[in-house]
């Protein structure tokens, strides 16, 4: 997932910094940073799971430029902090590559958008999916919204890749549907349990840590719609 440069043809890398800076600065205004105000310990784990992401989307496994492999943890970002602080985690993730020299500075807005663009999108569209449709109940979140929607947002940051790689003509859709796509499965089976663990040990020994999770709302019946924290 850690698109190098350059492998596509330039308009794409500076349109997508077109499309970056009206979005990092969305999420640098929304952001509720009093919140590290008001509780400080708050602020530790973002950070702290900021470096240990760096150290995670490090570990790659690939065969040619750009067809990378590696675990994201945004899910588990998205739903501890919601969107516009996972937005602003990600992009210092990705800006840790970059001045390790994982990343070029030039493809570092098209590596946001594909990656914490489309998994923080994608992360949060479920959480709201699952609240809206279905009770607030503890299972459904963790199952849902931490094993299962941490498994379809990486399969579908790699359909985004397929598709980009594919309307570049950087690749053959052929190849890319043998040789790149279907190991996205895997990945995601991979990625369900290592961020549904994690999801799982938050909510059980430090709930206050997962922003989307109310105990009021989720540690009941069941029978309640549409009760948890989704904004």
């Amino acid at each position: 997932m850690n698109l190098p440069y350059p492998l596509l043809a330039d308009a794409w890398y500076w349109l997508a910094w077109g499309v970056w800076l009206p979005w990092f600065a969305w999420a640098l205004c929304r952001a509720p940073w009093r919140c590290f105000l008001e509780k400080p310990g708050r602020s530790h784990v973002w950070l702290g799971m900021i470096v240990v992401l760096m150290l995670v989307w490090s570990l790659k496994a690939g065969v040619k430029p750009g067809l990378d492999l590696h675990l994201t943890g945004i899910v588990l970002f998205t739903l501890a902090f919601e969107p516009p602080l996972a937005i602003v985690g990600l992009n210092l993730v990705l800006s840790g590559l970059t001045l390790n020299g994982v990343i070029a500075w030039q493809a570092f807005a098209l590596n946001a958008l594909m990656t914490a663009g489309v998994g923080v999108a994608l992360a949060h569209g479920i959480h709201r999916l699952v609240d809206r449709f279905l009770p607030c109940h503890f299972f459904i979140f963790l199952f849902l919204k931490g094993f299962f929607g941490s498994a379809m947002t990486v399969i579908c940051i790699g359909l985004g890749f397929t598709l980009l790689y594919g309307l570049s003509e950087t690749y053959a859709f052929p190849y890319l549907m043998e040789e790149y796509l279907p190991y996205y499965l895997l990945l995601g089976f991979s990625e369900a349990w290592l961020s549904g663990m994690a999801l799982t040990l938050m909510l059980v020994y430090a709930s206050g840590w997962v922003a989307t999770f109310d105990d009021a709302v989720y540690l009941n019946d069941g029978a309640r719609r549409g009760g948890g924290k989704t904004d």
